[in-house]
């Protein structure tokens, strides 16, 4: 076993040292980004676009209400822009009241309690047991195919009569 040379040390001390420099400029990095982002809607017509963004349109399939020109959503719209004007509830609260006058449906992601949480969580589940399933069934076939013996040489030669006799013509 060969003994490391100075200079090959010297070379792993660096490599790392740089690695963790530039982790640490990375993090710094991150840090100063997170610190200075803003934390939310800064003026109420910001926070009416924020809040209607997350609410669907009762009759456009797909569309927010924040997207749609329609009269419902104008309707909506108007109602959160007043909630927003008396500044008495929180936008999640702000969401609730929308959503008790139009019913579930015009919240454009679904909370995460009850039932609307199994359907975000069902398919999940779905994909873990799929690929559990997979891998039960690949190690089954890799048992199953190990325990199978190696063919022998009579194996060999009743295959070759086989097929000797496969190939000869009809007579």
């Amino acid at each position: 076993m060969s003994r490391p040379t100075r200079r090959s040390t010297l070379n792993r001390r660096l490599k790392s040292w740089w690695g963790w420099a530039a982790l640490a400029v990375v993090v710094a990095s991150a840090l100063a980004v997170g610190a200075t982002r803003a934390g939310g809607p800064q003026t109420p017509e910001d926070r009416v676009d924020s809040i209607t963004q997350r609410l669907a349109c009762p009759i456009c399939d797909g569309e927010s209400v924040f997207e749609s020109r329609n009269n419902a959503s104008d309707d909506i719209r108007n109602g959160v822009a007043e909630l927003v004007r008396l500044n008495q509830l929180s936008d999640d609260e702000i969401i609730g009241v929308i959503e008790t006058r139009y019913g579930a449906s015009v919240l454009l992601v679904p909370r995460a309690t009850g039932f609307d949480a199994l359907i975000w969580v069902l398919p999940a589940i779905v994909f873990v047991g799929a690929v559990a399933a997979l891998v039960v069934a690949f190690r089954r076939w890799r048992l199953e195919a190990s325990s199978i013996p190696d063919p022998t040489d009579d194996d060999r030669a009743l295959v070759a009569s086989a097929l000797e006799t496969r190939s000869e013509p009809d007579r």
